[in-house]
């Protein structure tokens, strides 16, 4: 009788652990909620790496500029590419920075975007510039 208990108990302790969790919030009731700017979360890994090359495009940028508008600055990427980081496997994480699109030009370097996703890059952020003129332009 005893064992036939003992998994229904560990069962409903489990549960309720779980459930207790998951109503704990720091939102109050009705509040809607809001997505800070990609770049501001990621101001710690905001990084210009390296020498720009002489006449380099990189110079005019800032950190926190959307892809358009990078773009629409110095021109189209010799080629581009977009990856997941590591907080896309994070259950539950709806915050910004789980996809990173990177932009390469060919003898400038690479730029870091993070935010948005694969699809929508218009909530991605500048957050690295690597000044590299060596760089092929091609992954």
């Amino acid at each position: 009788m005893i064992k036939l208990k003992l998994p229904l108990l560990a069962l409903v302790v489990g549960s309720t652990c779980l459930l207790a969790g998951c109503q704990t919030s720091t939102r109050s009731e009705g509040s809607t909620r809001t997505t800070e700017p990609a770049a501001k979360s990621s101001d710690a890994e905001a990084a210009v790496v390296g020498t720009p090359a002489k006449n380099s495009k990189f110079t005019k940028l800032q950190m926190g500029m959307g892809v358009q508008q990078v773009t629409d600055l110095i021109g189209q990427p010799t080629d581009q590419g977009a990856y997941i980081t590591g907080k896309a496997f994070i259950p539950f994480y709806f915050g910004g920075d789980r996809y990173r699109h990177e932009l390469r030009y060919k003898g400038q370097g690479r730029l870091v975007f993070a935010g948005g996703n694969v699809g929508n890059l218009s909530g991605s952020r500048l957050i690295r510039i690597i000044h590299n003129v060596n760089e092929s332009g091609y992954r």
